[in-house]
């Protein structure tokens, strides 16, 4: 009879999520960042200033699971994403009495445009976040982990923007 009760409820659950994820797909409900490509992004070629930076691999991560198919070859594409700028710069805020940083900013700045079928389809744009952080000599390794956290969350947060600018073509 357990057995019975049992396989009953896990049916009832399992209609109950398909009925919620039923109704939130008809009311036109999507996940943040899953709106879909314009088709003259389909076949990007994806010109990277540094490709082996934070932005760069996260961009052409969420280009490829957007649905793009990246060409190695410029000629073949559909559009050219082209990244001129991919830059992490760090700002001491402030320093003890002893004249070492206690205080640091970051700020990740990229730039990037669009071309496709010989005109520009998105001009050059220049998106930039800051983040500060503390800093104590005493616990160096943590601190610099800390950093390259800050420095990779702004990557993800960049390419968020960006992939947004590139859903709005048309």
């Amino acid at each position: 009879m357990a057995i019975v009760n049992s396989r009953r409820r896990i049916s009832l659950t399992a209609a109950a999520a398909f009925s919620i994820v039923a109704g939130l797909t008809a009311c036109g409900f999507r996940l943040v960042g899953s709106d879909p490509l314009p088709g003259i992004l389909a076949r990007p070629y994806l010109s990277l200033k540094d490709p082996y930076t934070d932005f760069s691999r996260e961009f052409e991560h969420q280009l490829k699971s957007s649905g793009a198919t990246l060409q190695v070859l410029r000629a073949n594409a559909t559009a050219t994403i082209e990244v001129t700028k991919d830059l992490v710069e760090q700002r001491t805020l402030s320093v003890s009495a002893l004249n070492i940083p206690t205080e640091y900013e970051l700020t990740y700045t990229v730039t990037f445009a669009v071309q496709g079928a010989g005109k520009e389809l998105l001009a050059p744009q220049t998106l930039s976040l800051s983040k500060d952080y503390s800093f104590e000599e005493n616990v160096l390794l943590a601190k610099e982990h800390e950093a390259d956290i800050l420095r990779q969350q702004m990557a993800r947060d960049l390419v968020s923007i960006a992939m947004r600018r590139l859903t709005s073509l048309k």
